[in-house]
Formats: structure tokens, sequence, C-alpha cells
């Protein structure tokens, strides 16, 4: 038997005490957690020095050392999610929609767990967290696989939450970590439709591919972000400029950050240096078309096709300038992965057509795509932002962690 075999026979044998479970025991084992991470901050950052380090002699860019670095801010922040969602409706047992037939057969449509849910995610331990909460609190076992570069950060972790829900009276394998980093291990969760139920990738677009290309699981495809901002003709400038620059440089690493900025030829000229002046604060490299050049001036890299198709997660932004919005919206279109996309704008006209046109999970009309986030959204924790059209789209909190099923009552009811 396969060690993925033995992770998902322990997940189904285990699935009953979260599934079944009352709101009031999931929520004590919630608080459990943010306690024991509360206490055991020391032993986490020293998991995570050792990441650290270890990514420093692999060079990793500082961008992907930001997103595996854990300081007790972040641990706070762990613990408080914890708290947060602990406070959160249950979404189990939720009637979503129901009706009585004529002949008196009553049907309704009710929240229950996915099962066993599969993630499969990048350098980044606070996933281990975000996932094995938003698994429990739904009542759904997980199988937590990260990448080789946070393996010690995400055993310290796991290993504190199994000790946390087993003081709540859980099973501790509902939450189960894979320590093979061997990345064959990924390919039989791909395939383990035996034991898991739903599988979530999380992390840049060769990982998502890889998953979306190889898994027979049903996978909910969380996207990569290659989000755009597009500064219309009549936007307010200062505005635009803020706008810009916090989806850029409050933290380029995430997937909802910006990595191009579309701008209206008529005010190219009043804008961009009043960008680049902002952006030079965090020494972000501009990468730009042949009128961006123009305007700014040598400091700009020429840009590329390669350019606009990518997502950076560094300090580095693409702009271009367009003629119209009709152009904005066909670059978005063509280069978008789905994602996060703004409009900075004054004019009514503007700001419906490109919501009305743009297809993505989340459209913004003068807001920072670094929104794009389960808290911020008022859902809690998130697993991930999908960018599909099936079951879940957007950030993905309690409820796109659960299914339905019918539940139908009568009094003898036949068919004739």
């Amino acid at each position: 038997m396969g060690y993925i075999d033995t992770l998902g026979q322990k997940a189904q044998a285990a699935k009953g005490t979260i599934a079944f479970a009352s709101s009031d025991m999931k929520n004590d084992a919630l608080l459990e957690i943010a306690h024991i991470l509360r206490s055991s901050k020391k032993e986490i950052i020293e998991a995570n020095a050792v990441d650290l380090e270890n990514g420093r002699i692999r060079k990793m860019t500082e961008s992907l050392l930001d997103r595996l670095a854990l300081n007790d801010a972040r641990i706070e922040g762990m613990a408080n999610a914890c708290e947060a969602l602990a406070k959160y409706p249950d979404p189990v047992g939720e009637v979503v929609d129901g009706s009585t037939r004529p002949n008196g057969m009553k049907i309704e449509r009710v929240r229950v767990p996915m099962g066993v849910v599969g993630m499969i995610y990048e350098a980044r331990p606070n996933v281990t967290v975000d996932a094995a909460i938003l698994s429990l609190k739904s009542g759904n076992a997980v199988i937590l696989r990260g990448g080789k570069e946070a393996i010690n950060s995400n055993k310290c972790l796991a290993d504190l939450m199994r000790v946390a829900v087993k003081r709540a009276g859980f099973d501790p394998d509902i939450i189960q970590l894979v320590e093979d980093t061997d990345r064959g291990i990924a390919h039989d969760m791909m395939t383990a439709n035996k034991y898991i139920d739903i599988l979530v990738p999380r992390g840049g677009a060769q990982l998502i591919k890889a998953v979306v290309q190889t898994a027979t699981v049903p996978v909910i495809e969380t996207g990569t972000g290659n989000c755009h901002v597009y500064v219309d003709a009549s936007a307010d400038l200062k505005m635009a400029v803020d706008i810009v620059d916090n989806g850029k440089t409050q933290r380029p690493s995430v997937c909802n950050a910006v990595e191009t900025c579309l701008v209206h030829r008529d005010v190219a000229e009043k804008f961009l240096p009043k960008l680049k002046k902002r952006l030079d604060e965090h020494n972000v490299e501009i990468r730009g078309c042949e009128l961006t050049r123009q305007i700014l001036g040598d400091c700009v890299v020429p840009a590329d096709e390669d350019d606009y198709a990518t997502e950076f997660l560094d300090y580095i932004i693409a702009v271009k300038v367009v003629d119209d919005l009709a152009e904005a919206i066909e670059h978005i279109s063509k280069y978008s992965t789905g994602h996060s996309e703004c409009i900075v704008t004054e004019s009514l006209f503007s700001a419906q057509e490109f919501t009305k046109r743009i297809d993505a999970a989340a459209v913004y009309v003068n807001v920072s795509t670094r929104f794009t986030d389960g808290e911020m959204f008022g859902l809690g924790a998130e697993l991930g932002i999908s960018t599909q059209k099936l079951h879940a789209r957007g950030p993905m909190g309690l409820r796109e962690m659960t299914t339905t099923k019918y539940i139908v009552t009568g009094n003898g009811q036949i068919r004739k």
C-alpha cells in the first residue's frame, strides 16, 4: 500500500468525527489551535528559520522568501484567523432552499461537507493553517501537501494543530501533512479518487497547470493572478497612483498583486511621471511600451509579449498606453488569468462597460485589487481564489468548502 493510500485511509476513517460534529465542538477546536499557535511562536519561528536558510542557499527571490517567512505578527494573524472563523456561522446543515410539491412531498437542499479535501500548494506555510481550519469548520478532513521549501514550517504547524484538535476531542487524522516531498507523491494525490473527494492546487502557474492536466480527482482551480489596473481618461490621477502603487508594492508576491498598468493616451503624459515617482520609492522596475519609454525615458525596459503575459510576483510592473477603453478591455481579455481586474475612472459609462465586459472572478471600480481575499470580503480565512466557473469562483470561504444534498420527506408518496 502506497504512502497516499495510507493517509487516505486514515482520512476516510477520521472524517466522520468532523463531518457530524457540533458547531460548538468545531469552534472549541479552532480556539485550541489559536492557543497552541500563540504559545508555540518560538518553536514555529525556529522551524521556519531552517526553511528560510535553505531558501537562501537555493537562491530563492526576496518575494518568495517573503511568502515563506513567518514572524510574530504573521503567527498572530493565523491565531486571529482561527478565532474569527469560530465566530462565523457553520455552513453545515444550512438549508439552501426547498419546496413542498403538490403531492405533499417536502424537498430541502442542505449544505454538507465535501468529505476529504486534498491541498497541493507551494512555499506559503500560512496556507497550512488556512486550509486546515477552513476544512475543520466546514466539516472536512484534509490532506496537505506543501512545497519542500516550507517542509519544516509545515511539519511544525501540522503537528501543533493535530495536538490541538485531539485536545478538542477529534481524531487528529482529520489534519494530515504529506511529509514526503517527492513529486511522485503529489501525482499519487492527483489520482487518489478512492480517498480524496476534491483537490485544490494553490501556487504558481506551472503547479496549477500540472494538477489540472494530470488529476483524475475533481479539481477546484485556484488561478494565477495576472492582474491589471486600467487608468481611464477621466480618472482621478492621485487615486490612480495610490491604487496602482498599493496593488504593486503592498505585497508583490501574492496573486492579487497588480502586474500590468494600462493608461489612456489622453492622461499618459501627466499620469506616468507621477506613477514612476511613487514606484521609485520601492525600486520597482518598469517594463513599458514605446510610448511609455518616450514619456519616462530609457530607464524603462522595453516590454515584449512575455512581459504582458507574466505574473511577476516581484517589484516589476508592465505598462502600456492604450488609445481607449476598448483597447484596454481587449488587452485584458487577451492576457488576464481571470483573477482580479480594476478600472480607475470617474465615468459611469466606462465603469459599467468595464464591469460588464471583463471576465474575471473579481472586477473593481476605483478599488485596489489587493482586496480579493476571503478576510477582506468578509468570508474569514480562504482556501484560495478560484478562477474557474463551476462550483466556486473568487475567494473560497466556508460555503465553498461544502456541497449540497437533497433531503426529501413525505408520508408514503409513490410515483405513478
